[in-house]
């Protein structure tokens, strides 16, 4: 899949991966995970695979792409491309062989996660996003990328995922579509931990039947007004911890990216934008003094009891102020 992190290692571990490779140290064993339709991902091994391919292929002037610096043990290749290693070398790239294991298309999705995360044990192990992004088909995957490519999803975060390569844009649209989807923040109790209930809802973002087309729309454009209304009440400070003491922004945080994006989804803009300085005070004093609503957005935040303070104290708020 269409991992945004295909390229997290750096240059040393590159190098010293090819370095491996001609010292015909076994690489570990890849892991991909086949489809009904016989197509496989990798779910172990991305890393490897495409730093041999970038290290053959990469490069406009087809010598291949990075040069092998930081090795530990053979120097006669050092700062060479691959175009530039004697043919010996290059064979024994080319004659590497490689143990794949598939796990079955048949594997039940909650045991098939597991597995995934279990064997993800290398040097940047795979997050949970993109574990689901791994196990997910083309419908959800596109409704996440069309999402966090709006300009509405770019200004309410103030640009602060931007630059990140680890899939958490994604999580946090997939954390307001799955407590948009209950019928009461109550049911997280019976569908959660957050990491069940993530995978349930991009099983059901796959699935047409379950949620149709004119629905998906629905709960894009619900996204789309609670990220236009966030940004209306909080400003550059939206989705981040803002005390009524800050001297300074604090980082994104994701718990206030998904209470605030579902409590403010259903609302009009006519009839927040009067009272958003007070919705924003009103905020302002739970993250100062409240230290239940504190620790409900920094600890342990898929806690049921901490997920229920936080969305019903901010419940509370916008019903008292709207009254």
């Amino acid at each position: 899949p269409d991992f945004q992190r295909l390229r997290v290692w750096k240059l040393k571990q590159k190098a010293q991966l090819i370095e491996s490779i001609l010292l015909q140290i076994p690489l570990p064993a890849f892991y991909f995970s086949e489809d009904a339709d016989g197509a496989m991902s990798v779910v172990d091994g991305l890393q490897r695979l495409s730093t041999v391919y970038d290290f053959i292929f990469g490069g406009s002037d087809h010598k291949g792409g990075f040069r092998l610096r930081e090795l530990e043990y053979i120097e006669d290749v050092q700062g060479k491309r691959f175009a530039d290693l004697p043919a010996p070398w290059q064979r024994r790239i080319y004659n590497t062989q490689i143990v794949v294991h598939v796990i079955d298309p048949a594997t039940p999705a909650p045991v098939k996660y597991d597995i995934f995360r279990r064997i993800n044990t290398g040097g940047t192990p795979l997050k949970g996003q993109e574990i689901r992004h791994c196990m997910s088909k083309p419908r959800s995957r596109g409704f996440l990328k069309r999402c966090v490519e709006t300009s509405e999803f770019k200004t309410a975060t103030d640009g602060a995922l931007v630059k990140q390569q680890r899939m958490v844009d994604r999580e946090v649209v997939l954390r307001f579509v799955a407590f948009r989807l209950l019928d009461d923040i109550s049911e997280y109790r019976s569908l959660g931990p957050m990491e069940d209930l993530l995978l349930k809802t991009t099983e059901r973002l796959d699935n047409p039947k379950d949620i149709g087309d004119k629905e998906l729309e629905r709960i894009f454009q619900d996204l789309l007004q609670g990220l236009r209304l966030s940004e209306m009440i909080f400003g550059p400070n939206a989705f981040r911890k803002w005390p009524l003491n800050a001297d300074r922004r604090s980082p994104f945080n994701r718990a206030l990216f998904e209470t605030w994006t579902y409590s403010l989804a259903s609302l009009e803009t006519d009839e927040v934008a009067p009272i958003a300085g007070q919705i924003a005070n009103e905020a302002r004093k739970l993250m100062t003094d409240d230290v239940d609503y504190l620790n409900s957005i920094t600890v342990s935040t898929g806690d049921v009891r901490r997920v229920e303070y936080r969305f019903a104290t901010v419940k509370l708020i916008l019903s008292s102020l709207l009254s």
